[in-house]
């Protein structure tokens, strides 16, 4: 029996991704982004069909190509009538319903509809959003219907790319950082200092504070992988860089 609506996560997720999907959960206050080339579907979990994922998943239309309601297989016995209503609100809605069933082993994944095409204009401001922020992102670090807390978001991730950077080769200016393939944000993470996992020790020159390295003690799984990714060759490079420029006076890098 699914007890929380995280449980019904991963079955979606493997189920979408065997179709060609890429995954994301919790994106733009969604439990589940997909993507497939320029398709965009959203999907809502719920542990019972009720008003407050119907309020969600109409707003997900917004941005969304394909909007589904996931919920676990009901039990309708003695109550066919109200499920069958519930199931034409649905479609009336333009949107789809996906079962879990959990009472098999492993649970598995049924499109009881698809939705109607959505009619009406799109809010094309958040549909960039959304999908600027799945593509984003370097994996799928979020479940889906999990409560609210320290979720990876694109941002939180190229934050921890920086300060894994700088705690390997020490104070770095934002070029030096994107040589390390920090990406085009670098300089803007960094002067917002959003989480203060950063300071300016010197006139374009930045260091990780201690709040940054509790930060990577905290998101240690996700910290360990951009360690890994950071080249071997910049190892010494940045660091000759830093103090070459440190020595003529402090020429400013960015």
């Amino acid at each position: 029996m699914i007890r929380q609506e995280r449980e019904l996560y991963a079955p979606i997720r493997d189920f979408l991704a065997a179709q060609g999907f890429e995954v994301r959960g919790e994106v733009a206050q969604c439990d589940i982004v997909a993507t497939r080339g320029e398709e965009l579907v959203a999907i809502e979990l719920k542990r019972a069909f009720g008003i407050d994922v119907l309020l969600q998943a109409v707003r997900r239309q917004r941005f969304a190509d394909s909007v589904y309601v996931a919920l676990p297989k009901p039990r309708v016995s003695g109550r066919e009538k109200r499920w069958r209503l519930c199931k034409s609100l649905l479609r009336q809605l333009e949107l789809g319903l996906i079962l879990v069933h959990d009472e098999a082993k492993p649970p598995f994944v049924e499109i009881v509809f698809h939705p109607l095409p959505y009619r009406r204009p799109r809010n094309a401001g958040q549909r960039r959003a959304a999908l600027r922020e799945t593509r984003g992102r370097s994996g799928d670090y979020n479940v889906g219907g999990a409560p609210a807390g320290a979720r990876v978001t694109a941002y939180r991730e190229n934050a921890i790319h920086l300060a894994c950077a700088l705690e390997a080769f020490g104070p770095l200016s934002p070029r030096q950082l994107r040589a390390l393939e920090t990406g085009p944000k670098t300089l803007a993470i960094l002067s917002a200092n959003v989480y203060g996992w950063f300071e300016r020790v010197e006139r374009g020159v930045y260091a990780i504070t201690e709040t940054g390295r509790q930060g990577l003690a905290k998101h240690a799984w996700l910290a360990d992988v951009y360690r890994a990714r950071l080249p071997e060759s910049a190892q010494s490079a940045p660091k000759q860089a830093h103090g070459q420029r440190a020595r003529r006076g402090g020429k400013k890098s960015d």
